[in-house]
């Protein structure tokens, strides 16, 4: 599933042919123009309208008459990489080179550009877009870039292209590479270890997988601290037998990605060799309908002991999470995160460009909410509100899966996964929509990565290490 390189970004020094260039610009004001781009240049970016709105873009002769670029910026501190992201397509097609202020981060338009240049394609010949001389690019930008377009990849392969086993076979070819220890459980051995897992896909005849991969960096000692990741693969949702609605349904291939983020995560972490230990768990399955399927009010037992009864089908998320998290939970962790697309209630709050934030620790939410506005990675905290634990009671069962009440879907939620983590473990669940329903600038219509910026931003406080954290 892995792309073999980024072919939107030229590392070669030398190349053939002329090397288009593109100004960052703040102001319009005669001096800076003129500077850049000559007297004739200037006069004509003025009568396009050119105002150097942040992304703004407009193509200008300079003072030899070729086509230059001028691309506005904000005056921030901090440049948002999507910023960058129109770039790919607004330009001709061929080699651009980039001249920025000083103060703007060359990491963080080289990200823009190739998160903006992204295409999902599925075999089809793209068109050709314009691509970005940068012989210096920082390899773990690169890094970066490609790690997202993995997740990309993953949440747009159409489910029937990409079930619970080529889920897990895409997860061994993305960390394989970097050494990571990988096991794959499947049948009766998934039945015995992560029966709710189980209980969520034994309607499918696509069977679930569980992937269990443990790493630890170069230079991480034997007591580096444990980071571990679980993420939600459900490849397709039906919402089984409580079914969804045709519109409800339509978009149901993204379910899993929550599982591509954490795999996108990981990844990254393998890639830039960072001194932690890391573990991954993926829940790999499809939710079906068929004379197997778990069926409303059944009451199944998960891996800790708990019971639950089935109140809605369609909250099957929860419990494809909550095995993984209580294995998870028994090497504690110095930080165990799970993502998952697992509530409409999360997109009905803060609509689909911020993923909602649940932790018991404030000092963890603070530090995630901080690194995420830093790097234009934006998350939402909500509370793990304790009145309204009673709602997810069972008449028959240690509880239900589902709340007995219309409200705070994604708080109760989340309130169910707070079940299946060991109280000393510091832990923070995201609620992500994982999708652009329509292409912005370094946003393509498609799968999307949230969030992962963020945690990256943070891991050296999150976990003890601030050799990390990615300033």
């Amino acid at each position: 599933m892995a792309r073999k390189g980024l072919d939107c970004i030229v590392t070669t020094g030398r190349v053939k042919g002329t090397v288009g260039v593109v100004y960052g610009v703040r102001a319009t004001d005669d001096a800076t123009l003129v500077a850049l781009i000559g007297k004739a240049g200037a006069a004509f970016a003025r009568r396009t309208g050119f105002t150097a709105k942040p992304g703004e873009l407009a193509l200008v002769p300079d003072a030899s008459g070729a086509v230059v670029g001028l691309l506005g910026l904000p005056e921030a501190k901090r440049v948002d990489p999507f910023v960058f992201g129109g770039l790919p397509r607004a330009l001709p097609a061929g080699l651009w080179r980039l001249e920025l202020p000083k103060d703007v981060k060359r990491t963080d338009a080289v990200l823009g550009f190739a998160l903006g240049a992204y295409r999902y394609t599925l075999g089809k010949a793209p068109a050709e877009l314009a691509r970005l001389h940068e012989p210096k690019a920082d390899a773990a930008t690169l890094e970066l870039a490609q790690s997202i377009w993995l997740g990309r990849d993953l949440i747009n392969m159409p489910a029937n292209l990409l079930g619970p086993s080529e889920l897990a076979q895409a997860a061994v070819k993305a960390l394989d590479p970097f050494g990571a220890k990988i096991r794959v459980v499947k049948g009766k051995t998934l039945e015995a270890e992560y029966p709710l897992v189980a209980t969520v896909g034994r309607g499918s005849d696509r069977g679930p997988r569980v992937v269990v991969a443990s790493w630890a960096g170069s230079k991480a000692p034997t007591n580096a601290p444990l980071l571990s990741l679980v993420g939600k693969g459900v490849c397709f949702d039906s919402g089984g037998y409580d079914i969804k609605p045709a519109s409800g349904m339509l978009r149901m291939k993204k379910d899993m990605g929550g599982a591509a983020t954490a795999l996108a995560l990981a990844r990254q972490i393998m890639a830039q060799d960072l001194p932690v230990r890391l573990e991954v768990r993926l829940g790999c399955v499809e939710n079906a309908v068929s004379g197997c399927a778990m069926r409303p009010l059944d009451v199944v037992t998960a891996r800790n002991g708990l019971t639950v009864e089935i109140g809605n089908t369609d909250a099957e998320g929860r419990l494809v999470l909550a095995d993984l998290l209580t294995e998870a939970s028994e090497a504690k962790p110095a930080l165990l995160l799970d993502v998952a697309t697992l509530t409409g209630a999360a997109r009905v709050a803060l609509g689909p460009d911020i993923p909602v934030i649940f932790s018991r620790d404030d000092g963890v939410a603070e530090t995630l909410l901080a690194a995420g506005m830093q790097v234009s990675d934006p998350l939402w905290r909500l509370p793990l509100w304790d009145g309204y634990r009673e709602w997810l009671k069972s008449s028959v069962a240690d509880m239900n899966n589902v709340s007995s009440k219309p409200f705070a879907g994604a708080v109760t939620a989340a309130l169910f996964l707070d079940r299946f983590v060991e109280p000393d473990v510091r832990w923070v669940h995201i609620d992500s929509y994982a999708w652009n329903d329509a292409t912005r600038s370094g946003r393509p219509e498609g799968g999307e990565i949230l969030g992962l910026r963020a945690v990256l931003a943070s891991l050296g406080r999150l976990v003890g290490v601030n050799s990390l954290l990615n300033s």
